[in-house]
C-alpha cells in the first residue's frame, strides 16, 4: 500500500519514512501543503498522513480542498495541535482520525491500518433529491429535467448544500467550506449568494428546496414549503 506523509518537520518525516518502509508501505513524502496536495491529487494512496501546521498551505485547507474535490483517501491527522477545538475542526473537514504528538510508533502504525481497512469512502457521481439532480463530473444541475445554469462558485453552494442534505449547515461552516478560513466574504455576503442560487433552483410554482434557518444557517430539502423564512 502506498503512503503519503506530508510533514515539514523533516526529523519526523524521516522517522515515519523509516516505520513505515520497515512495515511494508511504499511512502511518498511531501514538506509543505501545496505540494501534499498535487501529490494526493495526482495518485492513488491508501493512506494520507497530514500534519496541520505546514508552510504555503495548511494542513485544514489540503484536507478541505481534498474532500471538497470528492477525493475520500483516508486521512490521518498527525499534529502537535491537540485541543477539542482543533480536533473537531479536522474531523469535521474530513479527517478520519486524529493522532497528536509526540506519539508512538507502534500506536500510529495501528491508525494506519485501522483507517486503510476502512478504504475510501463512495460518493454518488449524481446526488438526487426529489426532482433536482446534481453532477458534480459534468458540472451539471437540473431540475425537474430542466438545466439550471449556475456559474462555478453556485455549482459548489449547491453540491454542499445537497450532499449535506437534510442537514443544516452552519453559516460559518459554508463560509469556510466553500471560500476558506481566511475569507473575507461575510455572512451578509454569502446570503447575497444564497438569494442568487435560490432564484434559480426554486423557480415560480415548484416546492421550495432551499431554506434559511434563522440564527444557523442553510439547509436543502425535498419538497417543502418555506415554513422556515
Amino acid at each position: 500500500m502506498r503512503v503519503l506523509i506530508v510533514e515539514d518537520d523533516l526529523r519526523i518525516a524521516s522517522f515515519l519514512e523509516q516505520g513505515l518502509e520497515e512495515e511494508g508501505y511504499q511512502v511518498v513524502t511531501a514538506h509543505d501543503g501545496v505540494s501534499g496536495l498535487e501529490l494526493a491529487q495526482s495518485a492513488p494512496f491508501g493512506v494520507i498522513i497530514l500534519d496541520l501546521m505546514l508552510p504555503q498551505l495548511d494542513g485544514y485547507e489540503v484536507a478541505r480542498r481534498l474532500r471538497r474535490d470528492c477525493n475520500q483517501t483516508p486521512i490521518l491527522v498527525l499534529t502537535a495541535r491537540d485541543s477539542n477545538r482543533d480536533v473537531i475542526r479536522g474531523l469535521d473537514l474530513g479527517a478520519d482520525d486524529y493522532i497528536t504528538k509526540p506519539f508512538a510508533l507502534d500506536v500510529l502504525m495501528a491508525r494506519v491500518r485501522a483507517v486503510s481497512r476502512r478504504g475510501p469512502v463512495p460518493m454518488p457521481v449524481i446526488v438526487r433529491i426529489g426532482d433536482l439532480e446534481v453532477n458534480p463530473l459534468l458540472h451539471e444541475a437540473s431540475r425537474a429535467g430542466q438545466m439550471i445554469s449556475l456559474s462555478p462558485l453556485e455549482f459548489r453552494l449547491l453540491e454542499f448544500l445537497a450532499r449535506a442534505s437534510p442537514r443544516v449547515i452552519p453559516r460559518r461552516t459554508i463560509l469556510e467550506e466553500i471560500w476558506g478560513y481566511d475569507t473575507e466574504v461575510s455572512p451578509n455576503n454569502l446570503e447575497a449568494f444564497m438569494h442568487l442560487l435560490r432564484t434559480k433552483i426554486d423557480r415560480a410554482a415548484m416546492p421550495k428546496m432551499i431554506h434559511t434557518i434563522r440564527g444557523i444557517g442553510y439547509c436543502l430539502r425535498e419538497g417543502e414549503r418555506d415554513d422556515f423564512n
